[in-house]
């Protein structure tokens, strides 16, 4: 019986992109090829026991050393969790949060960038254990340490840590606040039973227990317009309706009127609340930092934003765009990949990122390259060409020389006709590969 012809030199004819689709359809039907791929994966270059040695070694570090190298820790985490490894991230993802937490109680934060990157690892941490959820009731101990006995940050969202938490852990932490209150804590404590006690019954979704807890706050304009929107969002609308007429029914006298922390942080909170976006979301910013409230106002705004983008790509906008008049671009991308946004704030924003992160800006470029030729218009074209060059740099700055060319390639290949931008390429001095595979009276002409 003969053997098996070796099959290596047909494979070496082949492209990589055909090679993946094979190999990937193949995966999907051998659990054993697709369990060692995986394997492969998450122990890819070492990055996960790099950045814990990154960690050992930071805390040694001064400020500036540090910062660095935490940053590279969470940029490793984000390219990891984007990228849907299969690896556990939970674990270093959590070291990250506690690292920085112990960093910051101990040494303070001179140049502001530890607390944003705190807030940032939260973050790829809640993504982590949604991704790969770890024991409940253990992550449940964590974010009661944190919020009870932890250096007063990070202020943990319970909705972004619902899913993997699940019933058990949410129970967990009801038990615990519970028995907390029943305690009578005054001060610190109690803020922060409270918040907790009203975000459980929000991602539990138990409306009475929300509105009863809402209700029993002392009367303010952002209170009862959440209550308004709860039972709203319940489908309850007629409940809705009575209480957005009670409070807004006045009161006898002047004198039975709570007073207010400040008077125009409190307009500019109603304007958001009524309006969230990222006019009114500035003009909170720009009243509350005068009156030195803006840390605590702007969580809750965020949030209010967060919601919104979730809903549609008009939130997502603002959401970013809100972000970017605080200066903070970074964020604002993470909105962008998380939410999503227009093209045209995603260009804008990777105008800015470029030069760090030349790879994760690529789709963005040519995204805009198709949007660009689609028009079918010189100046259109021209543009094209101009990002076309631009690609050309960040795919050689990201080490992808080669996925450009097949690009290219292919771009050339389904727009032949095209000759205006044809010219164009060839203007902006780009080298035009061969068409891939054209019969001779397709060919390309110009």
């Amino acid at each position: 019986m003969s053997a098996p012809p070796d099959l290596r030199p047909y494979l070496r004819t082949l492209d990589a992109e055909t090679l993946v689709d094979l190999l990937y359809a193949q995966a999907r039907r051998d659990p054993e090829l697709r369990h060692s791929l995986e394997l492969r994966c998450a122990t890819q270059s070492g990055e996960v026991a790099e950045a814990h040695r990154l960690l050992d070694t930071a805390v040694q570090d001064g400020n500036v050393e540090y910062t660095a190298k935490v940053g590279a820790v969470l940029d490793t985490l984000e390219r990891l969790l984007d990228a849907g490894s299969p690896a556990d991230l939970a674990p270093l993802a959590r070291r990250t949060v506690d690292d920085i937490g112990e960093v910051l109680e101990q040494s303070g934060d001179p140049s502001g960038d530890l607390g944003d990157k705190l807030d940032f690892a939260v973050e790829l941490y809640a993504r982590a254990c949604a991704a790969r959820p770890p024991d409940p009731e253990k992550l449940a101990e964590w974010l009661l340490d944190v919020e009870f006995d932890g250096p007063g940050r990070p202020t943990i969202a319970l909705a972004d840590f619902a899913e993997a938490l699940g019933d058990q852990g949410l129970e967990r932490i009801k038990s615990a606040v519970d028995e907390i209150l029943t305690a009578g804590p005054t001060g610190y404590r109690r803020d922060v039973a409270e918040r907790l006690l009203e975000e459980l019954a929000e991602v539990r979704g138990d409306v009475d227990a929300l509105v009863a807890i809402l209700s029993a706050k002392p009367p303010r304009v952002d209170v009862s317009l959440k209550i308004v929107r709860v039972l709203r969002a319940a489908g309850r609308h007629s409940e809705a309706i009575a209480h957005a007429a009670r409070a807004l029914t006045p009161h006898k006298t002047h004198q039975n009127l709570p007073e207010p922390e400040d008077e125009t942080v409190a307009l500019r909170r109603k304007e958001f609340d009524e309006a969230p976006g990222n006019v009114t979301y500035t003009a909170l910013r720009e009243a509350a930092v005068e009156a030195g409230v803006w840390s605590v106002q702007r969580v809750a705004a965020l949030a209010r934003l967060r919601e919104r983008a979730a809903d549609s790509e008009e939130g997502a906008e603002e959401l970013a765009r809100a972000l970017l008049a605080e200066d903070r671009p970074d964020e604002a991308w993470r909105a962008c990949v998380r939410f999503g946004g227009s093209l045209a704030l995603r260009v804008e924003l990777a105008a800015s990122r470029e030069v760090a992160h030349p790879a994760e800006t690529i789709p963005v470029y040519r995204s805009q390259v198709e949007q660009l030729i689609e028009q079918k218009d010189p100046q259109a074209y021209r543009e094209a060409a101009k990002h076309l060059k631009k690609l050309r740099t960040l795919h050689k700055r990201a080490g992808t020389a080669e996925e450009f060319t097949g690009y290219l390639a292919d771009l050339v290949s389904v727009h032949r006709r095209k000759t205006r931008l044809i010219a164009e390429v060839r203007a902006a001095r780009i080298a035009l590969p061969k068409p891939r595979n054209l019969p001779a009276s397709d060919s390309l002409t110009s």
